[in-house]
């Protein structure tokens, strides 16, 4: 009898080899830049999107500190060597945005709501009116012209100070933010900007449209801010499944705590109408539960003693008595919400576009402004030009019209809203059950053209079921399925536990010796002192191991069993296909996918069974973990690798190499599975293939947003700039070009969340 190493595992992966065509394969991908652990802040008042990307940019850049910044969420995770550090790091935060208000988020209880700034602002805002409409009278009635006349003239200072009242109280935080713009070497910022330009108005005299010009700007920034913030308390809502507390259960009390004082083996009472707080096992009681917050399924689940519960689920109807399996940092909803957070970390190349694009845009604008201020009136001086224009141009009109442009400059509409769509197509798809873990995978689905799926567990209900057992050679039929189940026992694989329920009874483990699971092969176990090989026919040709039998081609997975290298016979097993696989496989075609591939490590015949079913394009069977890959890479060289995009649909344990290989790698019904969160680049919460489409879906319609706000922000703005230019736009078009371009695609950006 050959021998062999005792070598249990949980799956039929070969989890070594696995591992390494993992490593190697994430080693041709881009790390996810993630901090794990670190110290949350919320960072109050946080409405510049520029501002958010400089301050992780400065925070970066010192040596022992690493920072991410949520401008959507407003929210800055910083992990930092030393807290002298993480408190230099908070004070480099203050000097880019002083008006900012940093508070720590203790015990991930969730982000403060934004705090209401509106009385105040809307109370600087009346009182710089008043002041404004008092110059307006003052210049047009009392003092007509008095403008004009030296500063030695009272009159003049008649006319001036209620402009310059107004002024400061509606733009002080502008000019002061400008200053301090000008130290940090800030020269493009939307303060600095503002500031010369109505400064650059109160020395050419327009004393109303400097004053108007803040003032109007500081009503849209107003506006701007509740747009904002209503897209953040928007995005929050639909993450709201965090629970608040646990009803511990010890020595026969009941107390309420915080869900991350609960360790794991604790038993917590969950009352109808409680969220569940922690991930578990049902210990006490029955009941039904609603997953819509996890999974979008407004279908309840009902639970037994014994039953995985999820923390995130809502308890309906009676009380139930759960053992605690994860600590809440581990658990379901403190994942998907980690995720969901992170995920506008990961961005899409249309976001790193306009930010590249905004730093050219910008100072282009700012150097356009200064040669229209400049050039014009020196080329009006030229004798020979003199006598073509009737009414040469003053440099005032010229400055006037530079200052305009000063104002359209800022790029605020597309810096804010962009990084906001991507943020709400993210939250609309987790509340929808998809989680994407960055904008640029939210982005890139939707150029999929290649879809490739794993059989078994996927486009197929992954629960088989024993159709035939077929003795041979002697055997029984009762004897051939007691001693597979035997060689099954120590197995998790669909296919091992589907022959233990067949046979029924239980297995006594201590017949069993030893036991190998042989990588898409079957198992190898010595149990009643027998040798037992259970597999495909794969596992009857193994080095060492030449079994011959005659069977009669089957369709369906065959399990083949060996006795002592004596073939025993055959049991047939069938695999349910999906009922929505065949619907999900023509939506993909409809949405674009042109080519749909299955691969599966089982028998040819097996596989061509289902490929038959549903109508996919080609399908591979009896591959290896390695073949997988090798596939993927040839399908990626029959395409055009700068428009389509390959995605891979698994179940994110046995297929952790081939879903990081490919583009975009989905996990199926990954809710309590490590392995997906972990090697999955979007997770379908649902246990269902049509999430696909949903995502397709969302996609799509991310980006047709995106895409809008672009346009829109981009032709306002050379619209503006252009009339600016002729003399054909003021300063007031101009605000309008800036603040109230932002506050259109602010609210453009919402629309995703009601996809």
């Amino acid at each position: 009898m050959p021998e062999f190493p005792l070598h249990i595992k949980n799956s039929r992966t070969d989890d070594h080899c696995a591992e390494e065509v993992c490593s190697t394969v994430q080693g041709e991908r881009p790390e996810r830049p993630a901090i794990t652990g670190g110290t949350k802040y919320y960072l109050g008042g946080l409405s510049c999107a520029s501002c958010a990307a400089k301050i992780e940019q400065k925070l970066n850049q010192m040596d022992g500190v690493r920072a991410e910044l949520s401008f959507a969420s407003s929210t800055l995770v910083l992990d930092a060597d030393s807290q002298e550090l993480e408190d230099e790091a908070l004070a480099v935060v203050k000097k880019i945005e002083p008006h900012i208000k940093i508070k720590k988020i203790e015990d991930e209880e969730g982000e403060e709501e934004e705090e209401n700034a509106g009385p105040s602002i809307l109370l600087k805002i009346f009182l710089a009116g008043i002041f404004f409409v008092t110059g307006l009278v003052i210049q047009n009635y009392v003092y007509p012209g008095a403008e004009d006349l030296p500063l030695s003239d009272l009159r003049f200072w008649a006319v001036l100070m209620p402009y310059l009242i107004g002024y400061i109280i509606a733009g002080h935080d502008v000019v002061t933010g400008a200053v301090k713009g000008i130290i940090s070497r800030d020269f493009f910022g939307e303060s600095l900007l503002m500031t010369i330009a109505t400064l650059g108005a109160f020395a050419i005299k327009e004393f109303p449209e400097a004053v108007g010009v803040m003032l109007f700007f500081k009503v849209g920034e107003y506006f701007e801010d509740r747009a904002l913030n209503h897209s953040r308390r928007s995005i929050k809502n639909l993450l709201k499944i965090r629970p608040d507390y646990a009803n511990l259960k010890k020595d026969g009390i009941t107390e309420r705590v915080k869900p991350q004082d609960v360790q794991v083996g604790d038993f917590i009472m969950v009352k109808p109408g409680e969220k569940v707080p922690l991930d578990g096992v049902v210990e006490e009681g029955q009941s039904s539960v609603d997953t819509s917050a996890l999974t979008g399924e407004s279908m309840p689940r009902s639970l037994k003693e014994g039953d995985e519960v999820l923390s995130g689920m809502i308890n309906r109807n009676a009380v139930i008595t759960v053992r605690v399996t994860k600590v809440f940092s581990d658990s379901t909803v403190s994942r998907i919400l980690d995720l969901v957070e992170k995920a506008s970390a990961q961005k899409a190349p249309t976001e790193k576009f306009i930010t590249k694009f905004s730093k050219v845009y910008t100072p282009a604008v700012v150097a356009g402004a200064f040669a229209l201020a400049v050039l014009p009136p020196v080329i009006y001086q030229i004798p020979a030009l003199t006598s073509v224009f009737s009414h040469p141009e003053t440099y005032s009109e010229w400055i006037y019209r530079a200052l305009v442009f000063l104002v359209i400059a800022c790029p605020c509409a597309l810096v804010i809203s962009i990084p906001l769509g991507f943020f709400g197509g993210i939250g609309a798809a987790s509340r929808n059950g998809v989680l994407f873990k960055g904008s640029n995978y939210l982005e890139g689905f939707r150029d999929i053209r290649t879809m490739v799926f794993d059989k078994t567990g996927t486009l197929t209900e992954g629960v088989f079921k024993v159709t035939e057992v077929m003795p041979l050679n002697g055997f029984t039929r009762e004897e051939l399925l007691r001693l597979a189940a035997e060689a099954e026992s120590q197995s998790n694989h669909p296919i091992a536990k589907s022959i233990m329920e067949a046979f029924g009874g239980g297995v006594d483990e201590n017949t069993i010796q030893k036991y190998e699971e042989i990588p898409s092969h079957g198992v190898r176990a010595i149990a009643e002192g027998r040798e037992i090989l259970a597999g495909n026919d794969r596992i009857l040709h193994m080095e060492g191991y030449d079994i011959d039998h005659d069977t009669c081609k089957v369709k369906g997975t065959v399990v083949h069993i060996v006795i002592d290298s004596k073939y025993a016979g055959y049991i047939l097993l069938a695999d349910k296909v999906r009922a929505d696989a065949a619907a999900t496989i023509e939506g993909l075609r409809k949405e674009g996918v042109r080519k749909v591939v299955m691969l599966t490590g089982d028998g040819r015949d097996a596989a061509e069974l289902v490929a038959n079913e549903l109508g996919v394009d080609e399908f591979h069977a009896e591959l290896l973990p390695q073949d997988k890959i090798r596939i993927v890479r040839e399908l990626e060289e029959n395409i055009d690798r700068k428009k389509d995009k390959i995605g891979f649909v698994g179940d994110g344990i046995n297929d952790a190499p081939v879903l990081v290989a490919s583009d975009i790698g989905v996990a199926m019904g990954g809710l309590g599975s490590d392995a997906a969160i972990e090697a999955a680049d979007v997770v379908l919460m649902k246990d269902r293939l049509t999430g696909l489409l949903d995502a397709m879906y969302i996609s799509r319609k991310t980006r047709k947003i995106v895409f809008i706000n672009i346009t829109m922000a981009l032709t306002i703005k050379g619209f503006f700039i252009i009339f600016g230019a002729f003399g054909m736009a003021t300063m007031w078009e101009a605000v309008f070009a800036d603040v109230g371009v932002a506050v259109l695609a602010v609210l453009n950006s919402t629309r995703i969340l009601k996809a």
